[in-house]
């Protein structure tokens, strides 16, 4: 989700610091909620910024550089290998879907190709 704008955030605490409308009054005014109002306000008295907060970094990808070559070289040597021994191929220690994702954002396609011969009783 996105922040709200600095710009919303100093007319909401003028509101607010005008006093002549409740929290709830200026939350319906600027359809906001009120916890967002008590947060901003908090947030101003503290730390004296109303700008957003940072957002928070998230988990590492299991994939670096290195390790998408080692999976461009798996791949290539056995394209029929599994995403659990393509995995191990690349040295990393992962879930199947984080090869996966690996996989398509390498613009790898894991399409099995068919062998053999067309069966008879499949329709033409």
């Amino acid at each position: 989700m996105k922040a709200y704008s600095t710009d919303l955030r100093e007319r909401v605490l003028a509101a607010c610091d005008a006093g002549d409308a409740t929290r709830e009054q200026v939350a319906a005014r600027f359809s906001v909620s009120v916890t967002w109002i008590r947060k901003l306000v908090r947030q101003r008295r503290e730390t004296g910024s109303i700008a957003p907060k940072p957002r928070g970094g998230g988990r590492a990808g299991a994939f670096d550089a290195e390790a998408d070559r080692r999976l461009r070289e798996a791949v290539r040597a056995d394209d029929d290998a599994t995403l659990r021994e393509l995995a191990e191929a690349a040295g990393v220690a992962c879930c199947q879907s984080a090869v996966h994702r690996a996989l398509k954002r390498l613009g790898i396609t894991r399409k099995k190709s068919r062998g053999g011969r067309p069966s008879r009783t499949a329709p033409s």
